[in-house]
């Protein structure tokens, strides 16, 4: 359960990250609101998970997906241009998220 809810989480952070950049300084109430219920929740995922699994594990893994999905976001919505060294990157850091799942 821990990982799903950290996964989950991962998927909250890039949700959060999208609206605080979409909120133009938290001065649009739409996207400022999402920021702060997507941010509170991935914090709560991320502290549940760490009750079993290890700190460093889970924020690792936490902010690689964040990462990767803020990144695939931007690609999608034009606000961040596509490069195949960035999707080779982008790859290597879930090659590195399922490596951590892997050890664990």
């Amino acid at each position: 359960m821990a990982w799903f809810v950290l996964v989950l989480s991962g998927v909250l952070e890039a949700v959060w990250a999208t609206a605080l950049g979409r909120s133009e300084g938290l001065t649009r109430p739409v996207p400022t609101a999402t920021f702060l219920v997507a941010l509170a929740m991935s914090m709560a995922g991320l502290g549940y998970a760490m009750r079993t699994l290890p700190v460093g594990t889970s924020y690792a893994v936490w902010v690689g997906i964040g990462a990767v999905l803020t990144i695939a976001i931007a690609m999608v919505t034009g606000t961040e241009s596509f490069s195949v060294v960035k999707g080779l990157l982008m790859v290597g850091l879930v090659g590195c998220i399922v490596g951590l799942k892997l050890v664990h």
